[in-house]
């Protein structure tokens, strides 16, 4: 025993190191080093027969689901693939690793969260980030100029995930992409209609969707004089606002990325500004903003964007805001989040979790357009301009978590509609035969896996898993041809031929 109080020591000491090299932010490689140092120290500790003692847990920054958020889950997905098709959109599919090098450079500062792969014979590669990469790179590679299509997998981040707020490692995206050339934002203004939508039928909470145009920062930093060299990283601390206050992101522009002082307090002036159709056109008044080319083509089509949105019926939850920044490299013009307001949220304060906890679940969805991603992958350059939103799916999932848990409302993880059941011994057999009569029927039925199991004991487990129908069988019931179907929730009990049985499972699971 001696020796394993010395290992523990060992690890004690080991774990220290690591934790101390992580706060200085030491280099990957050297963290990397420690790290495997300490977990073959780990391996060393046996239980007490000599064996290696597993760990049971899922790995930092993932989960697992049980049947009752499998059940919301699918609900959520469902309402989000019915409001795509809604639209018109097919689906595709693409590996969950690409070659490390389709992935390189297209995600500015967020490019270390990737996960890369050892070698694996030649190839270098790496999880994917999100669909949006992949999915320009599938058109490229299979030429195709036009497609609207929607993405639903999981993508791979590593981040230090705040696992409460609904962020994760390994998390389902749902994109919605349109690919091709068509007329000036059309194809925009239904990927906001598509955002307001599901977010509406999901019923989360009061939402807004913030629009801006990449054209318009580019040129706002370039009236404000920010060197050309710096607009991808200010964009990326503009970015922050929704997470830091106007001073904590103007020290990081100023001490940290070099910006002047006055280049920051002149940005301050514009990432203040929201509004609609009419904030547009007093931006292309400016004396300032007006100087630049870049920025009045995006103020142009933030104008007729709300045109069309008024046509769709959302301007009352679309804002144009100069500070939405979204920090990917990728995107070219119109960008787009949905956000939960502050009192749509309060719902989730409410359940116990401090008020701050609930309110920086922020961001559900976003999006914009990047023309020139597909060009990156063609090997002659060809662009596919593109526009499309991504829902954020794992957020949506732990406020409707909540929501259930704040609710008594139980939540059905199976869809058994009808239990096959037996008053007396020995009718197994029967059960079997009408089970099988019901599923042949198209009709989800399940029987107790006993040869005489209690009717008692039978009822109970449609109470606790809220199957709404009994069929019970018995001697009498044989004898006549019929079968006793009990409401499960009012106890009321009907004899109903053998011959009808089916289409009267069917009726009453229709009406409720």
């Amino acid at each position: 025993m001696a020796d394993q109080a010395h290992i523990q020591e060992a690890i004690k000491i080991q774990g220290q190191v690591v934790r101390k090299l992580k706060s200085e932010k030491a280099s990957k490689e050297q963290i990397d080093e420690e790290v495997s140092k300490l977990l073959q120290l780990k391996a060393q500790i046996g239980g007490d027969d000599g064996k290696h003692q597993f760990v049971l847990k899922t790995a930092k920054g993932t989960r697992d689901y049980n049947p009752k958020q499998m059940a919301i889950r699918e609900k959520v997905f469902n309402t989000i693939i019915s409001c795509f098709k809604r639209h018109g959109a097919e689906t595709i599919d693409t590996p969950v690793f690409e070659l490390k090098e389709t992935l390189t450079g297209k995600y500015g500062e967020d490019s270390k969260l990737i996960y890369d792969l050892k070698d694996q014979g030649g190839e270098l590669l790496s999880l994917r980030y999100d669909l949006t990469v992949p999915f320009a790179r599938y058109l490229a590679m299979n030429k195709i100029t036009n497609i609207k299509r929607y993405h639903i997998a999981k993508v791979y981040r590593r981040d230090n995930p705040a696992m409460t707020r609904g962020r994760y490692r390994e998390f389902y995206q749902c994109d919605f992409d349109i690919a091709g050339q068509y007329d000036a934002m059309i194809p925009d203004a239904e990927c906001l209609k598509i955002v307001h939508d599901i977010l509406n039928e999901l019923d989360l909470g009061d939402f807004r969707i913030k629009v801006n145009d990449r054209r318009i920062l580019d040129g706002m930093f370039a009236v404000c004089g920010v060197p050309d060299d710096k607009f991808r990283t200010i964009c990326s601390t503009v970015d922050k606002l929704d997470k830091m206050a106007w001073e904590e992101v103007r020290k990081e522009m100023v001490s940290e990325k070099g910006l002047s002082e006055e280049a920051a307090d002149q940005i301050g002036e514009y990432v203040g500004l929201q509004g609609g159709m009419e904030l547009a056109e007093r931006l292309l008044q400016d004396p300032k903003m007006s100087q630049s080319k870049q920025a009045c083509a995006g103020l142009t089509d933030i104008k007729l964007l709300f045109s069309y949105l008024q046509l769709f019926q959302v301007t009352d939850k679309v804002v144009f805001d100069l500070s939405l920044a979204r920090g990917l490299d990728y995107y070219t013009g119109i960008i787009y989040e949905g956000v939960l307001t502050q009192a749509g949220m309060a719902a989730e304060a409410q359940n116990g979790s401090a008020a701050e906890d609930s309110v920086s679940v922020g961001s559900v969805a976003g999006g914009g357009r990047y023309d020139g991603l597909v060009g990156m992958f063609d090997p002659k350059g060809r662009k596919v301009p593109c526009v499309g939103v991504s829902i954020g799916i794992e957020r949506i999932f732990s406020i409707l978590e909540l929501k259930a848990e704040a609710s008594a409302q139980k939540v059905r993880t199976t869809e058994v509609q009808v239990m096959v059941a037996s008053a007396q011994k020995n009718l197994l057999e029967e059960r079997l035969k009408l089970l099988t009569e019901l599923w042949n029927a198209g009709i989800k039925a399940e029987v107790m896996y006993k040869k005489n199991p209690k009717l008692l004991s039978q009822l109970q487990h449609c109470e606790d898993s809220g199957i709404p129908l009994v069929a019970i069988l018995g001697e009498q019931e044989l004898k006549d041809g019929v079968v006793k179907l009990r409401a499960v929730a009012t106890r009321e009990e009907a004899d109903i031929s053998r011959a009808d049985l089916i289409a009267e499972i069917r009726r009453r699971t229709s009406e409720a």
